[in-house]
């Protein structure tokens, strides 16, 4: 719905080895963590191992594995997430090009008999790398 502001501009880190971007939701409701079915990150062309992905919203970090069931935690549209993998990311003045794949399911749309929307979106941003705040930027 509103794909080409899902990465936040400038938001870039890496610790060298594991590397994170801030993610908004590209719709105009609040979903449950439980609505987030998965997300794909490449940095350079190299994408982060689906196993090495982690969520982080509200302060709290996820596997997408937890966040099948994750009723408490709400992603806000006016709030940023961090997506972040284990995808090397020289340091350096360099620019570097951003992927980020998303797929949400909108509980409120029905479409069928036990089906709701479901939607994926993406977006590319280039950017270069911003230091680091603390680990918890890099999750």
């Amino acid at each position: 719905m509103i794909p080409d502001r899902i990465i936040e501009q400038g938001t870039l880190t890496t610790d060298g080895a594991r590397s994170a971007v801030e993610v908004r939701l590209p719709w105009y409701r609040a979903l449950p963590g439980s609505c987030i079915a998965g997300a794909g990150l490449r940095v350079d062309g190299v994408d982060a191992p689906k196993d090495s992905l982690r969520w982080t919203m509200n302060g709290r970090t996820f596997t997408f594995e937890e966040l099948v069931d994750e009723t408490e935690e709400w992603w806000f549209p006016t709030d940023s997430v961090v997506l972040s993998g284990d995808v090397p990311v020289a340091s350096g003045e360099a620019d570097h090009e951003v992927d980020v794949d998303l797929t949400l399911y909108i509980p409120y749309i029905v479409i069928g008999e036990n089906e709701v929307l479901h939607i994926e979106e993406h977006d590319t941003k280039t950017m270069t790398l911003r230091q680091a705040q603390g680990p918890e930027v890099v999750a």
